[in-house]
């Protein structure tokens, strides 16, 4: 296997560079190792078959060019694969690039090749590239990592804005993109946490005034609830839920209307700053009018072709003799629908497939939430009784939270495979394809359980008297007597925060050391023991068992999902955003410290933009509206206070709301064997429900009152609203908050004049050298104007 990884000052070793500079350099002393070649060769440890090895030899021969990779190596001929080692770095050389080998010959395991490019060649491609001449000294790169070590790499520099120049400088404009972007998303963070800190504090001080939270704390009232399961469960009174009603309030109160219109200008906020400081770095890192770097996947996408005809074994003997041509073979130079159909099946149904999984692990859990509930209200202890609720949610939050990493981690590896099936054309083309299916995938796996706690459950669970029954034994789950919103809240807190610590904060500090370890035991197994008397490694010896670099999709993507928690149900949980900034303040220095000490040193690639990842937060952003208007509506109680305290109070306040919200049913319609035995509250005829539904009493019996069509008609208004009004204040911050900064425009205003001045001084002189001809040639020959006049009379 042939692969290229970018050594100059990368690593964790850059201390040792002062002393061992002489690592960095041919051995000549002079000429800089700016790349290095590796090539890998397996140890031979047992004699194939001749039909083994005509096997092997079939094989495609893959050659990745963009970082050094750890997947499995071909096995092709020493002869072929010697053939094509040549015939690469005889490439290189006539490029004009100079190369070093190692020394000693290897048997086996990796050996080296260093690439110096010469200052001429770097001149010729910056031209190709319209890279413009810098016009100021530029530091020594070893100056330029250990800058970025001390001021950037380190978690006790995070209240010091990042090096975003010296990270560009160092990575690239791609990697350093990233991180302005998740400087600037970090940032609008700030103002975000102290709106949602304050909100939450609102809600705090008004707790023990909360009108409706008193009432259902209120024992005089005496509201006798019907059983919450059937024959084990007993009548209640609301009262005992008061904990619940209380803590209700403090995500569920007036001041999170404001907060979720607030959130809806935020990302619009966002979004139209992130675009300002994207225009600002793009003209100071010159990026206007660049062309992206594209990698063809020509030649991938023929090993990978011919990957599956090799398993398909129909790999003919004419066509293995092409194979052999440096040229693609013309029968397959362009692939048709027809080769690229089973990719696309294959994609479709397994995409599918990959929804009804992430489906069927939310209804586990609603099984697990009903089945276990059940159980523990048939327990003969009142304490475990009593806490039925708790238990039963928090325990299901946790299972959900390790359903979604483990199911993360399996379908980040199955978007790549599937993506793969593809064959795309071009690398943008592979990664916007990787891009939508990760996030599809994720996205799913993620939200998935939050929006059944939002928007579906207690929704199909019937009444009393007609209930809906799982496996005809198990009652569909209730929403708590205060509402859904705080089951959502817990639900919204615990993924959230769980996802940040675990899987951004622990799975990227601990997997890549577990790797890490894992290729220093396979090269041990594959190499042979260093002797004590052996030169010590040289830097790319250290610098090769680094992590290789795997792209930025992981980063953007743990950053896309957190902006779906902090946007999409901040009704629900207002201190999202602050939580997000703490998260994000290591996640920074993380993510520094992994590039700078942990990584292999990407290659640095150019990028005008983010890419489609702007589209997917600008998608996400308007669909956050959407989903808070829904959250507001439906789960939360605002609406049916407003329509309560504005159409039904008597006084017009909220006294008396919960007694309107609660409906009444007769105990002799329970349907047999479902009713308590032997009541502790003793005979009761009357039980109520949280419904807008007609008394037992009434020719529509419990049939759906005029309060619950007022309700749900308000709901809808609301909702159509919310959004209109979201949408427009949208409009006007994304027009008052212009996409040019004024400094920019006025410094493109300045080099136009300057270009402008230069042109007409140009034409001037040019003016004035034909004016000057003309002089002179009428000082030459004055005669000849006369003899034109006389001519002329």
């Amino acid at each position: 296997m042939l692969s290229i990884t970018s050594l100059y000052l990368t690593g964790i070793h850059y201390y040792n560079y002062s002393k061992s500079f002489k690592g960095l350099y041919f051995s000549d002393g002079r000429r800089k190792v700016d790349y290095v070649l590796v090539f890998h060769q397996r140890r031979h440890t047992s004699i194939r078959s001749p039909a083994s090895a005509s096997v092997s030899q079939d094989r495609e021969v893959f050659m990745e060019l963009g970082g050094a990779g750890d997947g499995e190596p071909m096995e092709p001929g020493d002869h072929e694969m010697r053939l094509i080692r040549q015939e690469f770095e005889a490439n290189l050389i006539e490029a004009g690039l100079e190369i070093e080998r190692d020394r000693e010959l290897k048997s086996h395991g990796p050996s080296f090749t260093r690439v110096h490019a010469p200052w001429p060649v770097l001149c010729r491609e910056a031209e190709f590239l319209k890279i413009r001449v810098p016009t100021k000294t530029v530091r020594s790169e070893y100056f330029t990592v250990a800058v970025l070590h001390e001021e950037w790499a380190r978690y006790s520099a995070f209240y010091k804005y990042q090096p975003i120049d010296l990270v560009r400088k160092y990575f690239g404009e791609k990697i350093g993109l990233y991180f302005a972007w998740l400087g600037v998303y970090t940032q609008l963070l700030v103002p975000a946490s102290i709106v949602g800190i304050i909100v939450f504090g609102y809600g705090v001080a008004t707790m023990d005034t909360n009108i409706p939270s008193l009432e259902m704390c209120d024992q005089r009232l005496n509201f006798t609830m019907c059983p919450l399961c059937d024959q084990a469960c007993d009548f209640w009174h609301l009262s005992t839920a008061c904990g619940t009603a209380k803590a209700s309030h403090l995500f569920d109160n007036p001041a999170t209307v404001f907060f979720a219109i607030f959130m809806s200008l935020w990302a619009v906020l966002f979004l139209e700053q992130w675009k300002r400081r994207q225009i600002s770095l793009s003209f100071s890192w010159d990026l206007t009018g660049i062309e992206e770097d594209e990698v063809n996947r020509k030649l991938l996408c023929f090993c990978l072709f011919l990957r599956r005809l090799c398993r398909l074994r129909v790999l003919d003997n004419r066509f293995k003799n092409k194979l052999k041509d440096p040229q693609i073979p013309s029968p397959i130079e362009k692939l048709t629908w027809k080769d690229r159909l089973p990719g696309y099946l294959i994609n479709v149904s397994s995409i599918l497939f990959m929804f009804a999984l992430t489906f069927s692990a939310v209804f586990g859990v609603i099984i697990y939430r009903i089945t276990v509930s059940a159980i523990m209200a048939m327990s003969p202890d009142p304490e475990i009784r009593h806490n039925v609720r708790v238990t039963v949610t928090a325990t299901a939050v946790i299972i959900n939270l390790v359903v979604i990493l483990i199911l993360d981690e399996i379908y980040g590896a199955v978007a790549v495979w599937l993506t793969e099936l593809e064959i795309p054309k071009t690398e943008t083309n592979f990664e916007e394809r990787l891009i939508l299916k990760a996030f599809l995938l994720k996205f799913m796996n993620a939200y998935a359980p939050i929006f059944y706690v939002a928007f579906f459950k207690g929704r199909f669970a019937g009444r009393p008297g007609n209930y809906v029954y799982v496996f005809n034994d198990f009652r569909m789950e209730e929403c708590a007597p205060g509402g859904c919103l705080i089951e959502l809240c817990i639900q919204l807190s615990i993924i959230m925060l769980g996802k940040q610590l675990i899987q951004n904060n622990i799975f990227e500090i601990g997997i890549p050391k577990l790797k890490k370890l894992v290729r220093t035991l396979k090269e041990k197994e594959t190499t042979t023991k260093v002797r004590e008397e052996e030169k010590p490694p040289q830097q790319w010896n250290l610098d090769y068992a680094l992590a290789p670099f795997e792209g930025l999709t992981p980063e953007y993507m743990e950053m896309i999902i957190q902006f779906g928690f902090v946007s999409l149900f901040v009704a629900s949980f207002p201190l999202a955003p602050l939580f997000a900034l703490l998260n994000n303040i290591i996640e920074i220095r993380l993510d520094a410290k992994k590039f700078v000490t942990e990584l292999r040193r990407p290659v640095a690639a150019r990028a005008k933009d983010i890419g489609i990842w702007y589209n997917v937060l600008s998608g996400m952003g308007k669909f956050s509206v959407i989903i808070n208007a829904f959250v507001i509506s439906f789960t939360s109680d605002f609406i049916p206070r407003l329509v309560y305290e504005y159409m039904y109070s008597p006084t017009g306040t909220m006294h008396g709301f919960i007694d309107h919200t609660l409906s009444y049913f007769n105990v002799s319609d329970l349907k047999p064997g479902t009713a308590p035995q032997n009541s502790e509250l003793g005979n009761i005829t009357l039980c109520r429900y949280k419904d807008y539904r007609e008394p037992p009493w009434s020719p529509d019996a419990y049939q759906f009152s005029k309060q619950y069509w007022c309700v749900l008609a308000a709901r809808l208004a609301f909702v159509i609203l919310f959004q209109n009004l979201v949408m427009f204040l949208s409009l006007v911050v994304a027009w008052v908050i212009p996409d040019v900064p004024k400094t920019i425009v006025e410094q493109l205003k300045r080099e136009k004049k300057l270009l402008v001045d230069v042109f007409l001084q140009e034409e001037k002189e040019k003016l004035q050298l034909i004016q000057s001809l003309f002089a002179k040639d009428a000082t030459l020959h004055p005669s000849a104007g006369s003899m034109d006049c006389h001519s002329g009379d």
